[in-house]
């Protein structure tokens, strides 16, 4: 292991096509293509089947004056880029907004998936 300690977590920035938003919390993404699922009988394992997933990248964001939430309705081929603490940069393009927003007026607050076939993390 190593003697020296660096930032892994804390942190993080996200744009949604080129515009920055306020990143709340909760930052997720994954990279996944595939979801297998392990196939069972009577006698024993089968195999497993296959089947293809999109990646995606979801967060909380603050909501101000300047955001037109409807916009996010109709939000398609979109690129998604969150910037994390430890230097990684997760990239989406042609992403989907795939959740139904809603606002959390008390903390002014309104969580986001985008999900699309070509997202990568580096």
């Amino acid at each position: 292991m190593s003697g020296s300690m660096g930032r892994v977590g804390g942190r993080a920035w996200i744009w949604i096509d080129g515009i920055q938003f306020d990143l709340v919390s909760q930052p997720t993404w994954g990279v996944a293509t595939t979801k297998k699922t392990t196939l069972k009988g009577m006698d024993g394992i089968h195999g497993y089947s296959e089947e293809p997933i999109p990646g995606f990248v979801a967060a909380t964001l603050r909501d101000s004056a300047g955001i037109s939430i409807s916009e996010f309705d109709a939000m398609t081929d979109v690129s998604v880029s969150l910037q994390l603490a430890n230097g990684k940069r997760v990239s989406g393009s042609n992403m989907v907004c795939v959740d139904t927003v809603e606002v959390d007026s008390t903390e002014g607050t309104f969580s986001v998936r985008f999900e699309g076939e070509d997202v990568t993390d580096r």
